[in-house]
């Protein structure tokens, strides 16, 4: 603890985001460079706990505390060292985490949390623009075949593990870039896309082979990727998003899956020229966002940025007593709570037009059970809607392809069951990430695929 009495001193602080006006005009990150001496300070408010409840908030078990202290003595490099002992890919946690960490700090128990993600951040543009960055290589190779199916998170994570352990590792992804929901999901103002690839560039420097635009399941039948390898990593996410069964109109033109939207603009971004058949513009608009969660919002801010005449999203549950307000709420658009999405109309050419809604209230149970919703008489609403776009979570993973075909058993809840070690009801096939957890934060991805690596390590090596 470099300052003992730091978080007297200090008040947290956090970098400034560029004025809305300008960044809503592009597609880059907007967050403000601060000078080394801005996160000295921030880095002596950590109090270096005797029991640090940070280590417990991040699923990672990062070792906060240390690299705190490290940046508020200068020592990046060091710093550097202890953020990669537990985390792959801290320029992914720094920038999209909802920082689970900095809501167990006990510093903000009584005070502002310490200012850790931006910290972390920090540390790791650090190490690259100073070329810390290094591949990592194995003393010995094992010459064992592992794939990995998926290249998301969990499975970059595990594939990073396992190839420093001295295994063949090939990933196997069924989009044209490597990153899953990192590059079609995330808007690269919140994540820019050469960040997941530098690090892509790292992990093929390191060994790990790359078999790109090929759906296992399809392209490669399971019976030749459980011949061909000694162990198969499932990390596919969970890709079947929720739909909103039984509302009438919701096959219309103009109602679709979030994913699709961000996937799209993400692709523009990259080079890719879209078929204008399909292709997805909210330009001049009326955008309704169903759902009010991150990627809720990150369409939220995908909509002003392609410029939306208007931009709402609805969300069913109440209205929290402090809702969460990303940078794309303080873009623009409105927010409407307790909001029940009824029907659709369409105009003469088959294309959505309006949303038909009612205002809910949720009633607790008697029992202690799960509170009722009930629809309020008199409530009912009409919203112009040119584009609706379904951003309420996802179900769990594709089974039709290749789960199928493997014959894994799958949980009550429609992931792939597993044991504490990863390992699925099918013989040297393992998950991690998403389609063995359920839609989740990519440190648990992260998490998972550094735990999911280990076990398929004891398991070649006859470890256990």
């Amino acid at each position: 603890m470099g300052k003992p009495t730091g978080f007297l001193e200090f008040e947290r602080q956090i970098p400034p985001n560029r004025p809305v006006a300008e960044r809503v005009k592009h597609y880059h990150e907007f967050e403000i460079a601060w000078p080394e001496e801005n996160l000295q300070v921030q880095g002596a408010r950590c109090m270096d706990c005797g029991v640090p409840t940070c280590h417990q908030g991040c699923p990672l078990g990062n070792l906060i505390p240390d690299w705190n202290d490290l940046v508020y003595r200068g020592q990046w490099r060091q710093a550097l060292d202890e953020l990669h002992r537990t985390n792959n890919f801290p320029e992914v946690t720094g920038r999209v985490c909802p920082a689970p960490c900095e809501t167990s700090c006990v510093l903000g128990i009584n005070a502002d949390p310490v200012a850790i993600k931006v910290i972390e951040k920090a540390i790791i543009e650090r190490g690259w623009k100073e070329e810390w960055v290094k591949p990592v290589l194995p003393p010995t190779q094992t010459w064992k075949r592992v794939a990995v199916v998926g290249s998301g998170p969990a499975g970059l994570a595990a594939a990073q593990e396992l190839a420093r352990m001295g295994h063949q590792v090939t990933v196997f992804e069924k989009d044209d870039r490597p990153g899953g929901l990192l590059t079609y999901g995330i808007p690269d103002f919140k994540l820019e896309k050469h960040l997941i690839f530098r690090r892509v560039e790292q992990l093929r420097e390191e060994g790990v082979v790359f078999q790109m635009n090929c759906q296992v399941g399809k392209d490669l039948p399971a019976k030749e990727l459980l011949s061909g390898f000694d162990a198969v990593l499932l990390a596919g996410g969970a890709q079947t998003p929720r739909g909103l069964e039984g509302v009438e109109g919701s096959g219309l033109k103009g109602v679709h899956f979030a994913m699709e939207f961000l996937s799209q603009q993400n692709r523009r971004i990259q080079g890719d020229t879209l078929d204008p058949d399909t292709a997805l513009l909210a330009t001049k608009k009326h955008v309704v966002v169903i759902g009010g969660g991150d990627t809720g919002a990150d369409c939220v801010g995908t909509s002003h940025r392609q410029g939306a005449a208007q931009v709402t999203q609805l969300e069913i549950l109440p209205k929290p007593p402090s809702p969460k307000v990303s940078t794309s709420h303080e873009e623009g658009g409105e927010r409407m709570w307790s909001v029940l999405t009824k029907r659709f109309s369409a105009d003469a050419q088959g294309r959505v037009k309006e949303l038909h809604g009612v205002k809910v209230a949720w009633e607790p149970a008697n029992n202690g059970g799960r509170p009722t919703m009930v629809e309020l008489k008199g409530t009912e609403f009409t919203l112009k809607a040119d584009l609706v776009l379904l951003a309420m979570g996802f179900t769990g993973p594709v089974k039709e392809g290749l789960l199928t075909q493997l014959g894994v058993a799958f949980s009550e809840r429609g992931t792939v069951k597993h044991d504490a070690a990863h390992r699925t009801s099918v013989d040297k096939v393992f998950v991690a990430g998403d389609m063995g957890r359920g839609q989740s934060l990519v440190v648990w991805a992260i998490w998972e695929g550094r735990q999911a690596a280990r076990s398929i390590h004891r398991f070649l090596m006859g470890r256990g």
